[in-house]
């Protein structure tokens, strides 16, 4: 298994897997929840324990970050937002790295051959579905928030099996590639903690 994730990682550095998220009809009051969970606009401000804890987990994600975003502020600016629309939507920050590290490799206007759209490579019926007109998918907030939704949404459909919701997210549900390769990433990349940094350094 843990060979399996080094050649997926190492397959990584020459491809993306964009998603391709299958239309599925929502019930009303799914359709209204999600809308509601895409439409709030409160300030992006996310969690941490500590101002010690937000200095190190800013400091570290930046640093890994670096080659693939040489902006500074536009990185820092990225990795607040991963964090509060993961923590917004019950998911690990860390996971949704290591998603978008697969999915888009980091590129805010990647469009894949089925037409997902930006970081979380989101498909342009979700807009239609749980958006409103203004949505615009390669906007860095608005991509994460409905990427986030909807992977949160698969989740709970999926009561909680990640395996099988990362393989709706991609539209490859029982295939293993796609779920290898998002956890192979965010382990070997994005993992955190204090054991973590201290084996980096």
């Amino acid at each position: 298994m843990r060979r399996l994730g080094l050649l997926c990682c190492l397959f990584w550095t020459a491809h993306v897997w964009a998603g391709a998220q299958q239309y599925e009809p929502l019930a009303a009051s799914v359709q209204a929840a999600l809308h509601a969970a895409v439409s709030d606009k409160s300030a992006p401000e996310p969690r941490f324990d500590s101002i010690e804890e937000k200095l190190d987990w800013l400091t570290e994600m930046s640093r890994r970050l670096e080659k693939r975003m040489p902006d500074r502020q536009g990185r820092l600016e990225f990795l607040k937002t991963v964090r509060y629309e993961a923590q917004r939507a019950g998911l690990d920050p860390h996971l949704i790295m290591g998603l978008i590290q697969v999915e888009s490799g980091f590129r805010k206007h990647a469009v894949s051959s089925a037409g997902a759209r930006g970081y979380m490579q989101v498909m342009p019926f979700w807009v239609r579905l749980i958006g409103s007109r203004d949505s615009n998918l390669f906007h860095l907030r608005t991509n994460l928030r409905f990427g986030c939704t909807i992977l949160r949404h698969y989740l709970d459909i999926e009561k909680g099996d990640l395996y099988r919701a990362l393989g709706r997210y991609n539209g490859s549900l029982g295939r293993p590639e796609y779920p290898n390769m998002v956890r192979a990433a965010w382990e070997r990349h994005w993992a955190w903690g204090p054991r973590v940094i201290q084996a980096r350094q």
